[in-house]
């Protein structure tokens, strides 16, 4: 049966929509009216490397068996949908129109899956630990998730690593690591068995009898995705330097040994929160994925690039750090950063 899903983000979701028109699932990407004419006229191009292959393969939305659509946030018709991606950059659910779209998303009550890597604040709330800490300061806009039943947020960790390439259309994306989407269960049982039928029918693609890789898989653990918090504080937000940026491979493997250290701290506090060790990835598995991130991390880029708000994952786990009893000096250090270069851009802007 084919379901209707709505993905806000036509960039970095285009890759999970891809997936899911392979899978025969109809897509709408929310997106500015530029974009959506674009996509609206030629499609998606997602380029992926299956494994034991050396060249990537494109993969068009407009030779798949779902139907692939996009839109601007005013004209979506949420009545139409079974499932939302939530796939743009947290500052952008402050604009106006977005903001808009999703009142009438949260008062719909559709499950809502987050593949951001900031969380949305009411998955937080999911955690008893998290749910009474002071946490609003990380988010552009805290108001954004006021409305939403937290039974009804699932995280889901963007564990692949793509980018737009910045001589293409903004129709295209590249895949640089394809790992997997780990989602974690939503308090609703209809949900969840929305999810799994998903997640099946992903895993079921195939590409001339080729397994395609980035799945969907789906675990009982809420704290499965928080591991790509350790990767983000020690690889990503140290890309943000006083100077230019640098890649996550080298922020990491600059000092493997202080990357080691905080990487164990951030798994600490996962772990103090309620995770098991086995929902984490050792530091070892990230470091080797690491020595190929060539490329700073997007929101390294962005910061570069002048923007004045990028995810604050970074200064999300300095709070509950803190708050924890369980504050760490380099992961202060890497906020302070963070803080002092967006506050020129502010500035200069």
């Amino acid at each position: 049966m084919a379901r209707n899903i709505l993905i806000l983000g036509a960039s970095y979701g285009s890759l999970l929509a891809t997936k899911l028109l392979m899978a025969g699932h109809n897509v709408t990407l929310v997106c500015r009216q530029k974009t959506a004419d674009l996509i609206n006229s030629a499609g998606t191009e997602v380029r992926i490397k299956l494994r034991d292959e050396a060249e990537h393969r494109s993969i068009f939305s407009r030779d798949l068996p779902g139907k692939l659509d996009a839109t601007q946030p005013q004209d979506v018709d949420v009545s139409r949908y079974d499932l939302v991606g939530l796939a743009m950059q947290e500052p952008q659910y402050a604009n106006h129109t977005i903001r808009v779209l999703m009142i009438k998303i949260a008062e719909a009550k559709l499950p809502c899956v987050s593949i951001m890597n900031m969380p949305p604040l009411p998955y937080l709330k999911r955690i008893p630990a998290l749910a009474e800490m002071d946490l609003e300061a990380a988010y552009t806009n805290a108001q954004v998730w006021e409305r939403f039943t937290p039974g009804l947020v699932s995280l889901c960790s963007p564990d692949p690593q793509a980018f737009r390439p910045p001589e293409e259309g903004a129709n295209v994306l590249h895949v640089g690591l394809p790992t997997n989407f780990k989602a974690a269960t939503f308090e609703d049982e209809g949900a969840n068995a929305l999810l799994r039928e998903l997640e099946a029918d992903i895993d079921a693609v195939t590409l001339d009898g080729k397994d395609v890789p980035v799945k969907l898989k789906v675990f009982d653990s809420l704290f499965v995705p928080f591991a790509k918090w350790s990767m983000l504080m020690t690889g990503n937000y140290r890309c943000v330097t006083p100077a230019e940026p640098r890649s996550i491979r080298d922020a990491v493997h600059g000092d493997v040994e202080l990357s080691r250290s905080i990487y164990g701290h951030v798994d600490a506090i996962t772990r103090k929160l309620g995770a098991d060790a086995e929902d984490q990835v050792p530091f070892e598995k990230y470091a080797k994925a690491a020595e190929s991130l060539l490329k700073p991390s997007s929101a390294a880029r962005a910061i570069a690039g002048g923007a004045p708000f990028v995810e604050r994952v970074d200064l999300l786990i300095a709070l509950i750090s803190q708050q924890l009893g369980m504050p760490n000096e380099e992961i202060d250090r890497t906020v302070k950063t963070v803080d002092s270069r967006l506050n020129e851009s502010i500035v200069s802007g």
